[in-house]
């Protein structure tokens, strides 16, 4: 589903003439196109599934927000606008991000649920986080609240 929302996004931004979103939006599908050849070797023909997409978009944005900030401290703010502007185009494709209430709220839960008690239990909940909340949180982020309400 996600794919063809990509797919028709680019139709639509060529049609409008624009050009940042039609060149983000070829850079999305060739990396799509990319991993989904990568994942052939582990016996998937029929192209990755959605959370697989929402990951790489999220890559995608972390990998352009990093950019923005190198950007800017070389004294380049036209390229950081760029990839500020190709990150508006991705975001479009990412589902509504858990505000951190809803984080912590989540992590609450999972951790109740798993029975988690100590840090050992950290890669479980994490796994759990990653399945049921793909592209709706920063797992950067989310690590320490996990590790935060483990220690404590």
């Amino acid at each position: 589903m996600l794919r063809t929302r990509l797919n028709d996004a680019l139709k639509e931004s060529m049609r409008a003439k624009d050009t940042r979103a039609v060149s983000t939006l070829r850079m999305v599908l060739a990396g799509l196109k990319d991993r989904d050849i990568a994942a052939r070797t582990r016996g998937v023909t029929d192209g990755i599934d959605d959370g697989e997409v929402l990951s790489m978009l999220q890559t995608l944005i972390k990998q352009r927000n990093e950019s923005a900030t190198m950007y800017e401290q070389g004294g380049r703010p036209e390229l950081a606008q760029q990839e500020r502007e190709e990150i508006a185009v991705i975001e479009r494709f990412l589902p509504k991000q858990l505000s951190e209430e809803e984080v912590v709220a989540a992590i609450a839960a999972i951790v109740a649920e798993l029975g988690a008690t100590s840090i050992k239990d950290m890669g479980k909940v994490m796994a759990e986080l990653k399945t049921r909340h793909a592209g709706e949180m920063d797992f950067a982020k989310a690590g320490p609240l996990v590790k935060q309400r483990l220690s404590a």
